[in-house]
């Protein structure tokens, strides 16, 4: 396969994005996930050749897996993503000159995105929306976890381009091997910008490598403190929720901070995770309370290695801390920078912790199931940035454009 001729064609295709009106662009949208719902039997079938090559224990096994409601709530997001306001040419600002220049900034598309995902497809659907979206043509690069899967859904989105009579070349899958990602890596001149999506290997290995420029979405280390003042039963409905609703997602929980004077609430809190067969892995104090309430099978002392970790299965990890200072510094040394939250009735102790968390999205009193484009009214996502170039966060529509400035004179000269 030549690399170079799908990066020229994508780069050529992706001229002819911004002459699409905004009508075409939703009408485009709406019938891909007409087409996903109508496709969906194709798809499963595709999807069960990806999954008998992976044990079902393995975390990544469920992101890989597609099902009818899977499938659906796709269809779902990218209607979303087809009725929100188009993202381009927003005046930023707009202003004359004393010598009567009139400057505009404008937002444009970045041009061609790169993405490189692991065994999630239904990244394929969900970059490609946002990417037309928001004017952008864009080449992907799945893993061979995945290649069957997404081998079928971009069959599905091509059929829906060749139907309106587009450029199918504005949106390309790489072949799932690490030639071309190495391409991919080196596509300067062709990709404006690079996203990883999927482990912290995969990651640290596209940014060290990398001479496209990268936005980084970071795993997901992910802290709930619970302090001296938190109301249990609120605690036990929200660590179950950003635990166990889809334990190999960047959100899920993964360590829960407990006030030292709360310990006795552990067995209250930790009731749900051992019906949901959750494996604790406790400090000291926490486990000394434990023991006597949570199955032995599932209840581990803990080592300095489960702090710091991102599980992504039934596991997390409990740390106890003297006082929200001590939370704070346990987040700091150990946060992937992704979401923290904070269960508390105390208005100081929300305040300092939203102040003092250094994370893309920071909550209290809910779940951080919440970081998700979709639920933030973003449509969908095409990445959790956990950068603060560019963007930070769930990153939308308004995260794939740039600005360009238009400048109008009436004959103005520069003297000096």
């Amino acid at each position: 396969m030549d690399l170079k001729l799908i990066f020229e064609n994508t780069q050529i295709a992706s001229r002819a994005l911004g002459l699409l009106s905004a009508e075409k662009i939703q009408q485009v949208l709406q019938d891909l996930a007409d087409a996903a719902v109508a496709q969906t039997a194709f798809l499963v079938q595709e999807n069960a050749k990806d999954l008998a090559q992976m044990h079902p224990e393995d975390p990544k096994y469920d992101r890989l897996k597609l099902t009818d409601a899977r499938i659906q709530a796709i269809a779902d997001d990218i209607r979303n993503v087809a009725r929100l306001p188009s993202p381009l040419g927003k005046v930023l600002l707009q202003k004359e000159l004393p010598n009567k220049l009139e400057l505009t900034k404008v937002t444009v598309p970045l041009g061609v995105i790169g993405v490189i995902y692991e065994a999630r497809p239904n990244v394929t659907f969900d970059v490609f929306a946002l990417c037309l979206k928001a004017g952008n043509a864009c080449i992907l690069k799945g893993g061979s976890d995945a290649a069957a899967s997404n081998q079928a859904i971009m069959a599905v989105i091509h059929q829906v381009l060749i139907q309106h009579q587009l450029n199918t070349n504005m949106v390309a899958l790489l072949p799932p091997d690490r030639s071309a990602t190495e391409a991919l890596l080196q596509a300067i001149g062709y990709v404006d910008v690079l996203i990883p999506r999927g482990s912290q290997a995969l990651i640290d290995f596209v940014r060290q490598n990398a001479k496209v420029p990268v936005i980084e979405t970071g795993a997901g280390i992910v802290h709930t403190y619970f302090d001296e003042t938190a109301d249990v039963e609120k605690g036990k409905v929200i660590i179950h929720n950003a635990k166990t609703r889809r334990v190999s997602v960047c959100n899920a929980l993964d360590c829960l901070l407990i006030h030292q004077d709360r310990l006795a609430d552990l067995p209250a809190l930790t009731a749900p995770l051992a019906e949901a067969q959750v494996q604790l892995f406790a400090d000291g104090p926490a486990l000394a309370v434990l023991k006597a309430s949570y199955p032995a099978a599932l209840l581990k002392a803990a080592t300095a290695e489960h702090f710091g970790t991102e599980f992504l299965s039934l596991k997390m990890a409990i740390k106890t801390v003297d006082n929200l200072e001590a939370a704070l510094e346990h987040i700091a040394n150990h946060s992937s920078k992704h979401s923290e939250a904070i269960i508390s009735e105390d208005a100081s102790n929300i305040e300092k912790f939203l102040n003092g968390v250094d994370a893309a999205a920071v909550y209290a009193n809910a779940s951080t199931a919440f970081t998700d484009g979709a639920q933030f009214g973003l449509g969908a996502e095409i990445g959790i940035s956990t950068q603060k170039l560019h963007a930070r966060g769930p990153m939308g529509l308004e995260e794939l454009t740039s600005y360009k400035w238009v400048v109008k004179g009436t004959g103005q000269v520069r003297s000096v």
